[in-house]
C-alpha cells in the first residue's frame, strides 16, 4: 500500500534529502530515522514490513554506548541500509 497526499510526498522528499545530505553517514541516518518516525506517528506513511526491517537493522547499526565513536563500519551499513529505506519510500 502507497500512503498518497501532499503530507506522504513531503515526506518521501524530506526522507530521501536527508539520505542524500552532505556529512556523516551516521548523522544522516538518525535524522532520517526521526523524521520517518514523525511521518509514522502523523499517518502520513504507512510502516510496510520491508521498512521496519530496515529500521530495526539500521538502529542495530548504530548502536554505540556512551562515549563510543562508531566507525567505518557503521558508517557504510547506514550508507547501504539507507539505500534500501529509499527504495522502500515508495511502497510506505
Amino acid at each position: 500500500m502507497t500512503t498518497e497526499g501532499e503530507e506522504a510526498g513531503t515526506a518521501r522528499t524530506d526522507v530521501r534529502d536527508l539520505i542524500a545530505a552532505k556529512g556523516h553517514a551516521v548523522v544522516n541516518a538518525r535524522a532520517a530515522v526521526t523524521r520517518l518516525e514523525t511521518a509514522f506517528a502523523a499517518g502520513h506513511l504507512e510502516r510496510t514490513p520491508a521498512l521496519d526491517l530496515y529500521l530495526g537493522d539500521l538502529m542495530r547499526a548504530l548502536e554505540q554506548d556512551d562515549g563510543e565513536k562508531l566507525g567505518g563500519k557503521s558508517a557504510e551499513a547506514a550508507r547501504f541500509i539507507l539505500r534500501a529505506i529509499d527504495r522502500e519510500l515508495d511502497r510506505a
